[in-house]
């Protein structure tokens, strides 16, 4: 393994991902925060991404909208205009110059939204005209309801594809070193990829092949603006988020991530089959190995991750980068903590996604500021 030192925590190891010179493999995995007015990065995002960079980290951005199409959620932020990519410009300025490599996640959730969130009230987007039920919201308690989405004709995906296009360009613009296609957790991708949402009898609906036709047709618009040398994709084939499962989990993993091949991208993220939806962790006889072991680059596992097991999969050559979210979310330092084996803060799920612009977002303690004896 790459910079292994005996005994040094594998998490803690340096590791070449592209171009870039990581000096651990903690990740920030992206998380969804609601803290951007109208769909535009505030000043205090500076703050709270900068406490969590580390030189030679790699952060990951909460997902970020490609059009006024792909909103599903109250202030998520975007990157289709000019006043949203200058205002990640602070943002970007403040994770370089802790030295952490930024990457921004692209997003539409597709059918995950109602009229309320789309342009002139219009129906959603996706793959399908089959709605989502109501479901309980990450919180616990509000409910989310669903308008019944529009099925995207033939002739318009090229138009959602040139989105995540621009979209990749304006991240560029706004100074981010790569983008990851979010490819995960039941959004648009998602729900042409998988046999229990796509019904489709065009040429993206029907076989294995025809479902993965769209994403694999974002890969490459993406790939083709920007460079395979600053694209990554996340994808979680073994995860029923959004009424979004498939029938072949592990034959849909392997089938992408060979396909993926052919472009060299920076990395593949993919989640853990153990997590089946939010915060929903189960026992699972599946593995992600055969399709770790198919994909030719970077591999970046995720999911339910702790220090052990973290540690493990990397030292197991099952993972070269693991994406941490709510420990990372509550402990700003947590490749520090993790060095030094301090305990973590608990996170307060109450407050992930919260208007709160300090309280559960930027007071999380680091180590000096709390009492430790190691």
């Amino acid at each position: 393994m790459e910079g292994k030192v005996k005994g040094q925590q594998p998490l803690l190891t340096p590791y070449k991902m592209g171009k870039f010179h990581l000096s651990h493999r903690v990740v920030l995995a992206p998380l969804t925060r609601q803290r951007s007015w109208n769909n535009v990065p505030q000043p205090h995002a500076i703050l709270y991404y900068s406490q969590r960079a580390t030189k030679g980290g790699l952060l990951i951005t909460e997902a970020t909208g490609v059009s006024d199409t792909a909103q599903g959620y109250a202030h998520t932020p975007g990157i289709w205009t000019k006043e949203q990519v200058e205002a990640w410009k602070p943002i970007v300025d403040a994770v370089h110059a802790k030295g952490s490599v930024f990457i921004c996640q692209l997003w539409h959730v597709g059918r995950v939204s109602n009229r309320g969130f789309q342009p002139n009230g219009q129906a959603p987007i996706s793959s399908t005209d089959k709605a989502l039920t109501p479901q309980i919201r990450s919180n616990g308690f509000d409910v989310a309801e669903f308008s019944a989405p529009r099925r995207l004709r033939t002739d318009e995906i090229p138009q959602v594809v040139n989105d995540f296009r621009l979209a990749a360009r304006n991240a560029m613009e706004a100074g981010f070193d790569g983008v990851e296609i979010h490819g995960a957790h039941g959004y648009l991708p998602d729900q042409f990829m998988k046999d229990q949402v796509n019904d489709r009898t065009d040429k993206y609906g029907g076989s294995l092949e025809n479902r993965c036709r769209f994403p694999l047709e974002l890969v490459e618009a993406v790939v083709n603006e920007i460079g395979a040398d600053k694209v990554g994709i996340r994808l979680s084939p073994f995860g029923h988020h959004g009424q979004a499962g498939d029938s072949n989990p592990a034959g849909l993993g392997l089938y992408m991530v060979e396909s993926l091949n052919k472009y060299s991208l920076l990395y593949c993220h993919m989640i853990e089959p153990r997590i089946r939806a939010a915060g929903e962790l189960c026992e699972c006889p599946h593995s992600l190995a055969p399709i770790r072991k198919a994909f030719n680059g970077t591999f970046i596992a995720a999911g339910g991750y702790v220090q052990e097991d973290g540690n493990n999969a990397v030292a197991e050559d099952r993972a070269d980068l693991v994406a941490f979210g709510r420990w990372f979310l509550a402990n700003p330092d947590l490749p520090k903590r993790f060095a030094v084996n301090a305990p973590l803060n608990k996170y307060n799920r109450e407050t992930f996604y919260s208007p709160e612009l300090v309280i559960g977002y930027t007071d999380y303690p680091f180590l000096e500021d709390v009492s430790y004896e190691p």
